[in-house]
């Protein structure tokens, strides 16, 4: 990546130095053309100023030419033209030469054909080759009142000193320019080579990882707030991620293989006993085949559990019908009052509510919540249901009078496989997928549920879920603890 970002800036500003200079060549070269025109402008004004500003019988003299008499200028008042870099010179209207200035070289300029052919208020324009180098003349007619053309001026001017500055130009433009891409492309390659060094450092770190297989380790996050802090708070947080994804893997096999092992320990056992003459003996038959039926019901609950569980974390579509919240808790009330043992089991406000959601389902939540309570709570103790409306969501709570939890354990209770201290169950408590699976039923219904919990006072445990009518996401807002206090009290 470094190699090509060096190469691609340094070929960016290659073609960005070459438009540029460019433009300066051809921006310069015009400029020193219009100079030198203007320059040879104003000779050819200055030398017609000599004419005029001397007496016309100076300027003028009589000529035989083929046997007629002819008027043309004289070339002496061109000797009188004193510009360094100008060469002047007077020609006859033959082209015969007359005159020319104190700075003319020994060899004359030649006339141009083309220029006998000049009228009045014409010039001639040209560039010729003499001696190998350039120069460029301007033809003017020497014209008197008349029309009468009596003379040419040529005014000429060497390009020599015009190219040796474009060459200069060209060579300090070249020069220049190799020596900018040279430190361009070693800029470049320092830059990149220090900006992308903290994704080098993020390369060393994946690789150490994945030879080490230690997910814990992090990438060190820069100060600067750029791509690649983005870049690397990212895969941090991607590292987390499967941190955890691993851990809770690993605890899962574990629980898993924990959790099967006993009811199989347990079959085995009975099919141990049955094979040395147990099943033989009616009663002793009847009791293993009785503890083997239990075992089995345990593994099937144990294998839905986990079932279900897998189909919420791969977001399975759920029923979306209306329920009845009221009527819903009466039915939840029906069945949990055979499991009660001795606990008062009651319903306590009762409002009308509709939600939009999977009824079994929601169900299999307010069940796994009120066999909860009922195995916390003591003898004597009581487990109340209640259902109220508050802004657009249902609220359901089922509150208990028993043990409580601690607060170090509330954040815990609704993760797969964990369970508080069993001697706070009088059934020995299931297999730590009650709670789990109530949390991934009220997600996929949009809403959320929590636990408020006192030590020796009682827990409550509070579903809230979008009413029917409600439109848009449940907020994540929770209740007011003022209510949930009072409903405690009540309680």
């Amino acid at each position: 990546m470094r190699t090509r970002l060096t190469i691609f800036y340094t070929g960016f500003f290659a073609l960005a130095l070459l438009v540029l200079g460019l433009g300066i060549y051809i921006a310069v070269k015009q400029e020193l053309e219009r100079g030198v025109e203007r320059d040879l402008r104003a000779g050819t004004r200055q030398v017609l100023e000599i004419y005029r500003s001397r007496p016309p019988a100076s300027n003028l003299e009589l000529v035989l030419r083929d046997g007629v008499v002819s008027t043309q200028v004289s070339g002496k008042p061109a000797a009188t033209f004193a510009i360094p870099n100008l060469l002047a010179q007077v020609f006859a209207p033959n082209g015969q030469f007359l005159g020319s200035s104190l700075n003319m070289p020994t060899a004359m300029l030649p006339l141009p054909p083309a220029a006998l052919e000049l009228k009045a208020g014409e010039e001639l324009d040209m560039i010729q080759q003499i001696d190998g180098s350039e120069v460029r003349s301007v033809v003017t007619p020497l014209v008197l009142a008349n029309e009468q053309v009596v003379g040419l001026l040529q005014i000429s001017r060497s390009l020599e000193d015009m190219h040796q500055t474009m060459q200069q130009l060209l060579l300090i433009l070249l020069g220049g320019g190799a020596i900018a891409l040279i430190s361009t492309a070693l800029g470049v390659a320092g830059l990149s080579r220090t900006a992308l060094s903290p994704l080098d450092q993020v390369v060393s770190t994946a690789q150490g990882i994945v030879r080490a297989e230690d997910l814990g380790r992090r990438v060190p996050v820069l100060d600067t707030q750029d791509e690649i802090h983005q870049l690397t708070v990212t895969i941090n947080d991607l590292l987390a991620r499967m941190e955890k994804l691993f851990t809770t893997q690993q605890r899962l096999i574990a629980d898993v293989s924990h959790e099967l092992r006993t009811p199989l320990a347990a079959m085995h056992g009975n099919l141990e006993v049955l094979s040395r003459g147990a099943a033989s003996d009616p009663e002793l038959l009847h009791e293993s085949l009785t503890d083997m039926r239990q075992e089995t019901s345990r593994l099937i609950r144990l294998v839905n559990d986990l079932l279900l569980l897998a189909q919420s974390e791969d977001r399975v579509a759920m029923r979306r019908e209306q329920v009845e919240l009221d009527t819903l808790l009466l039915e939840v009330h029906r069945e949990l009052r055979s499991l009660a043992n001795g606990v008062n089991l009651r319903i306590g406000g009762e409002d009308q509510a509709v939600v939009q959601g999977d009824r079994d389902r929601i169900k299999q939540a307010l069940l796994n919540l009120g066999v909860n309570a009922l195995q916390h709570t003591p003898p004597n103790g009581t487990v109340t249901l209640s259902l109220a409306c508050h802004d657009a969501n249902a609220v359901l709570t089922i509150a208990d009078t028993g043990c409580g939890i601690q607060p170090q354990e509330q954040e815990l209770i609704f993760d797969r496989f964990y369970r508080a201290d069993r001697s706070r169950s009088r059934h020995g408590g299931g297999a730590g997928l009650g709670l789990a699976i109530v949390k991934r039923i009220v997600d996929a219904h949009g809403g959320q549920v929590s636990v408020q919990s006192e030590v020796g006072v009682g827990s409550i445990f509070t579903l809230v879920l979008p009413l029917a009518s409600a439109t848009g996401p449940t907020p994540q807002a929770e209740l007011p603890l003022a209510d949930l206090k009072v409903k405690a009290k009540a309680v």
